[in-house]
């Protein structure tokens, strides 16, 4: 369970009278009602607010049923409209009848330049109190034209109105370091000190998702109506009682603030560890470390010699051309140890290490399909922006990588260095390259593509570290050949590959 569900069960245990006990000796809630009824009705005499229309008043029956009655009308049942219960000593309450004055900012004209008449809208709303970093300005002339009721005041609990993810946002006003107005965006509940404005907040809280489901407007700008909003159903706890549900929610909250950080660490590790899990797995593979070493399976240097005959037969047959030598591996190039039956070489000693066209053909609506370094990711194709040439271009540039089953494609270019994919029977098509390095074995009398793909996607992170250029970056052909590549002998190859393929599989089940 996330924190945030749990805070939103405790913010439901809150609002039901399950959180803290009831006591008998509070004064009831219908008389605290009262007394704010008897309170909103001085202000109005002394003209602070306006009078109040359509007069709510909830009570219990004698047979313990829920009526309303508003204004001068008959008392009409509203235990339909009623989302749960609440113990004997609460009552329930419409928004405008608990709150001494809510009302909505006015839509201020705003000054280009900083004044001292400052307002507020939905940004500067946060839960942790006012951000006056997001603080407007308005002219001389509409700041004196507000009535005294549309400042804030200390303990008033705003609302945002608007917006996706903005709206249903509540927050506190703590304190007031200078004269504020809101704009229209806001609602502003006034509690003073009948009701909690803390309690109030928390029920706010507890709302945010019936605010956001039944808020009005399209998908990109919803809204509430503060007519529906004055109309909304307040479950009213004694005053103590609201004070208890206050200080014990920021006793929980302290230890949810610890828990989420907790719960997030671990959601963390939890994604991270298949791929730490899947690095180190390779990791020790290539050094020699995931299967034993198997004396009479021969060494990486016998197998060395083996590819060198085969190369050379090759190009006698003038198959391959024979490449210039590549300089001697240095003690500095040794990227870690392997076991004495290994060679450390360089790729192109034992892979034959191509890539495609280096010039752009002429694209076509169809035809053979031109592959390039973005067209593929680690295991699969991407041929949504794929490219088509014509069978003439796609000859000439055959006769330089010739892609066949076996073979590894790599990506050269770009943020999608690295990403690889083998070709097998089940997804090989005559197809075209170009900013794609191609891996091929001199023979196919070995495996030795099946173990490096191991290895290169080992070497991932390294090799984009060596790219060249800047916002699209290259991994050069000679880098590739010349890469230094630690070599077992061909039967632990085969053994190392077949234990990968038990183990990945179950990594990735980590990862669903």
């Amino acid at each position: 369970m996330t924190a945030e569900h749990l805070r939103n069960s405790i913010l439901q245990m809150a609002m039901t009278g399950k959180l803290v006990p009831q006591n008998q000796n509070d004064e009831p809630a219908s008389v605290l009602l009262e007394r704010i009824r008897d309170k909103k009705e001085q202000l109005f005499r002394d003209g602070k607010i306006k009078k109040e229309k359509n007069l709510s008043f909830i009570f219990r029956s004698s047979d313990n049923v829920i009526y309303e009655k508003v204004d001068n009308n008959k008392p009409v049942c509203i235990e339909d409209e009623l989302p749960f219960e609440i113990p004997e000593t609460w009552e329930w309450a419409r928004v405008k009848s608990c709150c001494i004055d809510v009302f909505s900012g006015k839509s201020p004209k705003y000054s280009k330049k900083e004044t001292e008449y400052k307002v507020i809208g939905q940004a500067a709303n946060q839960q942790n109190g006012l951000d006056l970093s997001q603080v407007k300005y308005t002219t001389k002339d509409f700041w004196e034209s507000m009535e005294d009721r549309y400042f804030l005041k200390e303990n008033d609990v705003l609302l945002n109105t608007l917006g996706n993810g903005t709206l249903g946002r509540s927050g506190i006003v703590e304190r007031i370091p200078c004269p504020l107005l809101t704009d229209g965006h806001l609602f502003v509940f006034r509690t003073e000190e009948l009701i909690s404005s803390s309690f109030f907040y928390y029920y706010l809280q507890y709302m945010r998702s019936e605010i956001e489901r039944n808020a009005n407007g399209s998908t990109n700008q919803t809204f509430l109506s503060l007519n529906k909003t004055n109309n909304w159903l307040v479950p009213i706890p004694p005053l103590s009682e609201q004070l208890r549900i206050v200080e014990k929610i920021k006793v929980l909250e302290a230890t949810l603030n610890i828990y989420g950080s907790v719960y997030e660490r671990v959601e963390q590790l939890n994604r991270e560890f298949p791929i730490c899990l899947e690095k180190s797995i390779l990791q020790w593979a290539v050094q020699g470390k995931l299967v034993p070493q198997v004396p009479s399976e021969g060494t990486g240097e016998e197998l060395v010699m083996q590819v060198k005959a085969e190369k050379d037969k090759l190009i006698k047959e003038g198959v391959i051309k024979r490449a210039k030598p590549l300089p001697a591996i240095t003690d500095d190039e040794i990227l870690f140890d392997i076991p004495e039956s290994w060679v450390w070489v360089r790729l192109s000693d034992v892979i034959d290490v191509r890539d495609g066209t280096h010039d752009t053909p002429d694209y076509l609506p169809s035809g053979y399909p031109l592959i390039t370094g973005k067209d593929f990711y680690t295991g699969e194709f991407d041929f949504s922006k794929t490219k088509y040439i014509s069978k003439k271009d796609y000859e000439e540039i055959r006769q330089r990588s010739n892609v066949q089953v076996g073979d590894i494609l790599y990506s050269m270019i770009g943020g999608n260095i690295g990403s690889m994919i083998r070709i097998t029977e089940d997804n090989y098509f005559e197809m075209a390259i170009k900013n794609v390095a191609l891996f091929k074995q001199y023979t196919y009398n070995n495996t030795l593509t099946d173990y490096l793909y191991f290895f290169l996607k080992s070497q991932v992170n390294n090799i984009q570290a060596i790219a060249k250029g800047g916002a699209q970056s290259f991994v050069p052909l000679k880098t590739l050949r010349s890469y230094v590549f630690p070599l077992p002998p061909l039967a632990e190859q085969k053994r190392i590959v077949n234990r990968l393929e038990e183990l990945f599989p179950l990594i990735e089940r980590l990862e669903s």
